[in-house]
């Protein structure tokens, strides 16, 4: 990937009585199509970068000096906003000024004692924060009304962001970075950031990712928290300007001639070296394809992103101009040439299936024949974000979710309370075939889970939530809808899986790992793999949580990862390979074994001979272990006895031996619950099957004496049983009732052996009569 960028051969900002050229000090897009800049020269340029057309828009008194520009918020949620039609303009005279598209000085607020160095609306156009040479951070209405004063600093503040949630602001003080709360009493966060004064600072709402350029010649990325995440090398001249991308994914930095794009965990994509002087101003487009730079010498440079790269198998997808990709097949060095009208935003390849959204419209490919796309327009045009599963796939644009299969027919746009699209990306969607999940951006602490056929919520209604804030989620991809599960880490690194389908009662959410990085889902099996702290770690069967707890380490496969770094990446898990990016930008690969997939495979088609077969060829214990827990987990008995026997599990053996035994379905299928920590549902489902005695026994069995007595009372039976079971109990610890319940029961009541073993033979009989009789 890199910049490809423009120039045009003489500046258009020019002071005409001194034919000289004036410093352009701030730029921003109206639309990805339109940008206005600011200059010395007192005047504000439109431009059209298509046409390279360029005409004044107004001429500014020459008191006022420009230095920041910002344009309200155009779309907050999909409703367009009636302020869409204008900018804010800070000047060197200590005043900001609020002007209409046509250049129409609505307003000028007088702000700071000195210049106003930075300007911006928070995310909802509600508010605006200004800051300026008197180290003071301001807050505005949206009409200019002075609401509060947010910070009085000793040195002049040069840059200002808003927080993801417009809750927070982000400023600099000199070497210092400081996050401060709006709500006075909320603890204020600072730090030193670089050795040099810092100039810029950027603080994206999509993946809550600060950034920092200063006079010390590095650019640095931070987390919320004021955690460094990447620091770069030093550069030859200080880094005057820095911005975000809208979806995040990727930033831009400007220093003397130098324009450098860069991924969002630090390392540089390409270095561009125009003839600009120092960039003091970057601005992105809404879609997120082209940047402009403000330019000390009097230019605008224009750059646009060009040759992003798709893989899936065999492709290779590359976007060459922004409107042509190149497809080449590696299997047959083949090549395709793939025109569009408009330009390309953003493109996915997985599954078999080529989707690429231009400005206006969506395109599908199948990878079996280029020639013939699937077409549709598009409502709102500017994708943020695509999803693909193997029956369909998402889009995400301004104005909401849209579900399409890939003959292009529109399944279903799921809706949830509050919902913004403008700040999801593949960290915090999931899709697969039969389900969507979206974490919250207003609670973190909840995942929203739809029916993707539908568009509603799945089972209760009820959303998933959990303790802590959630980072990343991912549902997996294959088996039935009842089975499908969903993995997400939180705010404490902590890997945990739990089932989507719930229904009135608290689904089990059961951490399975810690300190783990980045996940994803195998594309054909329900395998997980995930980076734990050094380690590389597979989890072949993540299922077996739920079947038995104690197996689920030998169903592992855990390799040394300190080859990946510092915070990587996982890009892909498609059939047995595994793409890694590391820190520094490099792409690593790893393999895995194809025999846990083609278990998973025998499994999924009930071929348990075919599974058994392959365990005995490949001799490996984690393979017999996942077997293991897929046979329990699909009540397949011979088959768990023959893999826990393999493995060495002998108590496990002769408890499925035992099992086997049992007269009842109801029985045999209540021991398995039970096997797998069930209690409940074990309990539940005999006391549905009338076998009463058989559900107090498994209460005694586990000593839960109380719930055993209350059974028994309940339904006027085995009384006798529980309490000579409980006397017996305690008479081998020495020990004397004291529950009151028990002893009220006692009172009066011989224990006579003879006559329980009577009574409990009977109750035998009678569940081997019933099980002969259906």
């Amino acid at each position: 990937m890199r910049l490809k960028t423009s120039l045009l051969k003489e500046p258009k900002h020019i002071l005409c009585h001194r034919k000289k050229h004036e410093l352009v000090s701030c730029v921003g897009w109206t639309t990805a199509d339109e940008l206005f800049s600011c200059s010395d020269d007192h005047q504000i340029m439109r431009w059209n970068p298509l046409t390279s057309e360029t005409t004044r828009v107004v001429k500014l008194p020459d008191d006022i000096y420009p230095i920041d520009l910002h344009w309200f918020p155009r779309s907050i949620g999909g409703k367009k906003q009636s302020h869409a039609e204008s900018f804010v303009l800070t000047s060197s005279d200590g005043k900001f000024h609020l002007i209409s598209k046509l250049g129409r000085v609505e307003k000028s607020v007088e702000a700071h004692c000195g210049a106003v160095l930075a300007g911006r609306w928070n995310y909802e156009g509600t508010a605006l924060v200004t800051v300026g040479e008197d180290g003071q951070v301001k807050i505005w209405s949206k009409s200019g009304m002075l609401r509060s004063t947010l910070a009085q600093q000793g040195s002049p503040v040069y840059s200002v962001a808003w927080g993801p949630d417009s809750e927070k602001v982000l400023y600099t003080s000199g070497k210092q970075l400081i996050i401060k709360p709006l709500q006075p009493s909320a603890k204020v966060l600072q730090w030193k950031a670089h050795d040099g004064l810092i100039l810029k600072t950027d603080w994206n709402s999509v993946n809550d990712l600060i950034l920092s350029a200063g006079e010390d010649c590095k650019y640095k990325v931070w987390d919320g928290y004021g955690r460094l995440l990447y620091s770069s090398q030093f550069h030859e001249h200080p880094i005057t300007s820095i911005a975000w991308a809208v979806d995040g994914e990727l930033f831009a930095v400007g220093s003397f001639n130098t324009l450098r794009l860069c991924d969002k965990t630090g390392w540089s994509y390409s270095l561009e070296k125009p003839n600009t002087g120092s960039i003091f101003n970057i601005s992105w487009s809404i879609d997120g394809t082209q940047l402009a730079g403000a330019c000390g010498n009097g230019h605008v440079i224009f750059a646009h992103v060009v040759e992003q790269r798709w893989e899936w198998k065999n492709f290779e997808i590359t976007l060459i101009k922004r409107r042509t990709m190149k497809v080449h097949n590696v299997m047959n060095d083949a090549e395709d040439s793939l025109e569009f009208r408009d330009r390309v935003i953003k493109a996915s390849l997985d599954y078999g299936y080529l989707v690429v959204s231009t400005s206006l419209q969506c395109y599908v490919f199948s990878t079996k024949n280029w020639n013939t796309p699937l077409i549709f327009d598009l409502k709102e045009g500017t994708v943020s974000l695509i999803l693909q599963a193997e029956r369909h796939f998402l889009l995400i644009d301004g104005g909401g979710l849209y579900l399409y299969s890939y003959e292009g027919r529109l399944i279903s746009s799921p809706k949830y309370p509050g919902m913004r699209t403008d700040i999801l990306n593949a960290q915090t969607v999931s899709l697969s075939n039969d389900t969507l999940a979206v974490k919250d951006k207003a609670d973190e602490k909840v995942i929203y889970i739809f029916e993707a056929l539908s568009g509603k919520p799945l089972g209760d209604g009820k959303p998933l939530t959990h303790k802590t804030e959630i980072v990343e989620i991912a549902l997996d991809q294959k088996g039935l809808t009842s089975e499908r599960k969903i993995a997400f880490i939180d705010k404490n690194r902590d890997l945990h899986i739990t089932s989507v389908k719930r229904f009135g009662k608290e689904q089990k959410i059961v951490k399975i790992g810690t300190m783990v990085q980045t996940l994803a889902w195998n594309d054909t099996s329900n395998i997980l793999c995930g980076i734990q702290d050094t380690r590389f770690t597979v989890w072949y069967y993540p299922n077996t949580v739920y079947v038995d707890k104690d197996l689920l380490p030998k169903t592992l496969c855990e390799k040394d990862g300190s080859e990946f770094s510092k915070n990587p990446q996982i890009v892909s898990f498609v059939g047995n390979q595994i793409t890694i990016r590391r820190a520094d930008g490099s792409l690593a690969h790893r393999n895995i074994s194809p025999y846990p997939g083609i278990l998973h495979d025998y499994v999924r088609a009930s071929r348990w001979e075919d599974a058994v077969r392959l365990c005995r060829f490949v001799k490996d214990q984690t393979l017999w272990a996942c077997l293991a827990a897929m046979a329990v987990a699909n009540k397949d008995m011979a088959t768990a006895e023959i893999a826990y026997a393999a493995i060495g599990e002998i108590d496990k053996v002769q408890y499925i031996s035992s099992i086997k035994d049992l007269p009842s379905r109801e029985s045999r299928m209540a021991r398995m619950l039970l096997f797998s920590g069930n209690t409940q549902e074990a309990e539940t489902l005999l006391l549905q099957s009338g076998l009463i005695y058989q559900a107090i026994q498994v209460n005694i069995n586990l000593y839960n004496w109380d719930r055993a007595l209350e059974l028994a009372v309940k339904h006027k039976t085995h009384v006798d049983t529980v309490l000579a079971y409980r006397q017996k109990f305690l008479e081998d610890f020495g020990k004397k009732e004291t529950n009151k319940r028990f002893l009220q029961y006692a009172e009066g009541l011989e224990v006579d052996w003879n006559k329980i073993r009577a009574k409990i033979q009977m109750e035998i009989v009678k569940e081997r009569e019933r099980a002969a009789a259906s």
